[in-house]
């Protein structure tokens, strides 16, 4: 083989112990010194917000109150897609102010206590889990702790609340019976430490209790950094929610609880783990056939669709006719939550098993929504709801209705990298990162990346300049101000996507580990930028910009190890691998583009580290 191909065969390498080797010399890419400048950035970024905002002991300097528009899964969130920023080749830093702040999250919030309200009468969280509330809000503020294991796969503290977390939706609590077994459901959409509620909500649940003074409230007509009085407002808080009362039974947003259970399994590899959310899920998938392929938005205790409206699948809080008279806004609000569980729980069952017909099913729903479609003034609009266009004055009449120009385009996109079936590639807008790998905007990675730098100048700017203090501002306020920026990282290193939901896993092609650090993450001069995927195959640049040392970097296929690689080609010479993993070792200074040949789907996903593997192959 010639050298300058800059590739040797593993045989020829044993003392290296790398698969593949690359010697050819190439410029550093602009895309690949943007990436690790903008890692670095991110950190320092991420540096500067917690020194500002975080207290010795964990805490988020704000004023805490229960409810879902500025409480506890609002406070936690702020650091969403920390965890996520350290996997990707952040500072290690940033895994050491996750676990301060996550913990000082849960004592401050447990220190909360409520009159209006008997979900946080003791506090928010018990056994360190929030005590009752709905998934979309649940759901939030888990967004970080759902990605820890990325890089912090033998932490004591992560694996036993993962365990015990995922616990609380397999009635391994006694005081939080929150799943039915016989019928497979989950009993309520609040559900939690405390168990599930088996009563109508009230808007106190909700809202929780007001407290005295002016605040810059994020959630409110007024926008972003108007200060109002809370006493003074809080009836308006009151009323946004006083339609959201309804409770009892299964609702599509609890298929986010799968994503405890998936964790749980790949951080232990009891199978008990894996064998729930296929029970849980299949339950999903044969009540949504029953319905003619629609998801339904209530499953009774009866575990029939609709069984807690006489059979009108589509109803319930956050349901596909959930449109109320929001008497905040003053104005009718269609609000339908249907896919934000929905999508993660069958994408978390086609992980553990490789079976793409759990991807058939939001296939067809979205079949359903799009044979809706109309063209009104050029542009193509789709039903949002289902059910009575009046939702909040029931009339009789079931039809499509909330006609926009929402396409959801993000959940399509979802769906083809899950599938990778060029059917479903035909929905999708070829612009942006899915333009880059269809070989229509090769400036895309460049753009993307300095993008990312105007939103974190924009944000530790704000930072500067913000006029709040802890006693001024709410759990809400701080959101929109984190700088962390992950999604243009995620898809050109690892090939990977994040949707506009907000219940995450890493669905990604690659994923890279530093084995002389031992630790998560390219090591730091390297550039990885995927160009091209397939159903069998990714490709991938990477190179060393370190003109001066070597670099070696594991490669995995899949975020979690749940691909084959079947070879690795560089310039039409190939090297048989058959594993989830291959070595590569850089030389100062050297890059290459290669074209990894694989299956999907083929392995059991694992959160265990490469150096701490042992492969379970997929039956």
């Amino acid at each position: 083989m010639p050298k300058a191909f800059g590739i040797l065969l593993a045989s020829a390498l044993a003392a290296c112990s790398a698969d593949l080797r690359i010697e050819t010399p190439m410029k550093p890419p602009a895309w690949a010194l943007l990436e690790q400048e903008l890692l670095r950035a991110n950190s320092a970024a991420c540096e500067r917000f917690y020194d500002k905002y975080v207290d010795s002991r964990g805490y988020l300097l704000h004023t805490p109150r229960w409810g879902t528009l500025d409480g506890p899964d609002d406070a936690v969130e702020t650091f969403f897609n920390w965890t996520l920023l350290h996997a990707l080749g952040g500072k290690d830093s940033l895994l050491d102010m996750w676990r301060k702040a996550y913990d000082g999250h849960l004592a401050q919030y447990a220190e909360l206590r409520t009159v209006k309200t008997e979900l946080a009468k003791d506090g928010a969280y018990f056994n360190e889990f929030i005590t009752q509330s709905d998934w979309f809000h649940t759901g939030e503020g888990l967004r970080a702790f759902f990605l820890q294991g990325l890089s912090d796969p033998k932490d004591e503290k992560l694996i036993a609340r993962m365990t015990r977390f995922a616990g609380l939706y397999m009635n391994e609590d006694p005081e939080a019976p929150n799943y039915d077994p016989q019928r497979k459901l989950i009993k309520s959409l609040w559900t939690g430490s405390k168990g599930p509620m088996m009563r109508k909500a009230t808007t106190y649940d909700w809202v929780g209790d007001p407290v005295p003074g002016r605040f810059h409230l994020l959630h409110n007509p007024a926008g972003r950094g108007k200060m109002l009085d809370l006493m003074t407002y809080y009836p308006k808080m009151l009323a946004h929610c006083a339609e959201y009362l309804d409770s009892v039974g299964d609702h599509p947003l609890n298929m986010g609880t799968t994503i405890l259970a998936t964790n749980a399994y790949m951080l232990t590899g009891d199978p008990k783990y894996k064998n729930w959310v296929i029970e849980y899920v299949n339950a999903w998938k044969e009540r949504t056939a029953a319905t003619g392929g629609n998801i339904p938005t209530n499953v009774g205790l009866d575990g029939a669709p609709g069984g807690e409206y006489g059979g009108r699948w589509y109803k319930g809080t956050y349901g596909w006719n959930f449109t109320i008279y929001d008497g905040e806004l003053e104005q009718i609000a269609s609000r339908n939550t249907w896919d934000a569980g929905a999508f993660p729980g069958f994408a978390n069952a086609l992980l553990l098993t490789g079976d793409q017909g759990y991807i058939d099913v939001l296939r067809r729903q979205m079949d359903n929504i799009y044979a809706q479609k109309k063209e009104e003034g050029g542009k193509t609009l789709l039903p949002q709801m289902f059910g009575d266009p009046r939702g909040y004055k029931y009339t009789g009449r079931e039809e499509w209705y909330h006609f926009t120009p929402n396409l959801r385009t993000d959940r399509l996109t979802e769906i083809y990298l899950w599938s990778m079936n060029r059917a479903d590639l035909d929905r999708i807008p070829k612009r942006g990162w899915i333009g880059f790998l269809e070989g229509q905007e090769p400036d895309y990675p460049a753009k993307a990346l300095q993008q990312d730098f105007e939103r974190i100048r924009a944000n530790v700017e704000e930072m500067r300049t913000d006029p709040t203090s802890p006693g001024t501002r709410l759990a809400d306020y701080l959101l929109g101000m984190n700088p962390a920026q992950t999604d243009t990282l995620t898809q050109l290193m690892l090939g990977g996507y994040f949707s506009g939901g907000k219940l995450w896993m890493l669905n990604s092609r690659l994923r890279y580990f530093d084995p002389d650090r031992r630790r998560s993450g390219p090591p730091e001069s390297l550039g990885a930028l995927v160009d091209k995927l397939t159903a069998d195959s990714v490709g991938v640049t990477l190179v060393n910009t370190d003109p001066v040392r070597p670099i070696s970097v594991v490669v995995q296929a899949g975020g979690y190890g749940e691909h084959q690689f079947l070879s690795a080609s560089v310039n039409g010479n190939e090297v048989a691998l058959d594993r989830p993993y291959a070595t590569v070792r850089l030389e100062p200074g050297a890059g290459a583009r290669l074209e990894f040949r694989m299956k999907r789907y083929a392995n059991q996903p694992t959160l265990a580290q490469p150096w701490d593997r042992g492969w379970m192959r997929q039956n």
